[in-house]
């Protein structure tokens, strides 16, 4: 048997992993963004489903107006304005997570509290700005983003976003630990490219925006991390054992993964 690292970290993904933050949060920020900007634009959740194909919410406005609005850049400070747009739509999203319209997934706030209780460091690795993140996480948990999260890749930390791997790599610089001792948690094929690419073993955890998503690689695909009296549904990958996904399970789908890793 290999010396095989004990689990010492989990990296959570946020949009989508811990809440449903897209449908109901970021695409409704950025519609009510655009009306008081003076913009007709309307992101249906069609469009904003193929929006999401890139990662990041400046990156999507740009991806638009290069579609639909080519002429903006010539008319405007392009980078002052978007920001500026970005800037106050992630002010309306917090307002809209500040008042409990978007809660977490199921199991998300017992997985973390568990982890936490069990000494298992905590990390984010997301491409949602901090304000954001930290909204979400008063709102459901009372308290800020650093008293859950040890290390927070977040917003602008790298330049290359995901699918490219470099949050994940620049978060376990932070934590000081090789992918081997760390599991992501991710919900779309970009945040699976980029923790794999990054060495770390991955948990996905699908949504309605990404459960055709190609998930070959992942550790285990399944609806939700499930409570006790109500299970997830397994998709993929290994099965799970018991009601729900928990420290347990980690521990054995990390273990069983690194004595046999995926091609």
């Amino acid at each position: 048997m290999p010396n095989i690292p004990s689990l010492q970290a989990v990296i959570f993904d946020v949009d989508g992993t811990l809440a449903e933050t897209e449908l109901a949060g970021h695409r409704v920020a950025f519609n009510r963004t655009f009306a008081e900007f003076g913009l007709d634009w309307n992101w249906t959740p069609e469009l904003y489903g193929e929006l999401l194909a890139v990662t990041g919410g400046k990156e999507r406005v740009a991806l638009y107006v290069k579609r639909y609005a080519p002429a903006l850049p010539e008319q405007v400070n392009f980078n002052a304005w978007i920001a500026r747009l970005h800037q106050r739509k992630s002010e309306i999203y917090s307002e809209l997570v500040l008042a409990r319209a978007i809660p977490l997934r199921p199991g998300i706030a017992r997985l973390i509290r568990e982890l936490k209780t069990n000494g298992i460091r905590l990390a984010v690795a997301t491409t949602t700005t901090p304000s954001s993140l930290n909204s979400l996480i008063v709102a459901n948990f009372g308290c800020e983003m650093g008293s859950l999260f040890e290390v927070i890749g977040a917003g602008d930390s790298v330049v290359n976003k995901k699918p490219a791997p470099d949050v994940y790599q620049w978060v376990m610089e932070q934590l000081d630990l090789p992918p081997e001792a760390c599991l992501a948690l991710e919900d779309s094929y970009p945040g699976l490219s980029a923790a794999r690419t990054a060495g770390l073993p991955t948990l996905i955890t699908v949504n309605g925006y990404t459960a055709n998503d190609d998930f070959s690689g992942a550790l285990s695909v399944i609806s939700d991390l499930g409570e006790p009296d109500s299970p997830p549904r397994h998709i993929a990958g290994q099965p799970f054992a018991g009601t729900c996904i928990d420290l347990t399970q980690l521990r054995a789908w990390h273990q069983a993964l690194l004595a046999e890793p995926l091609p």
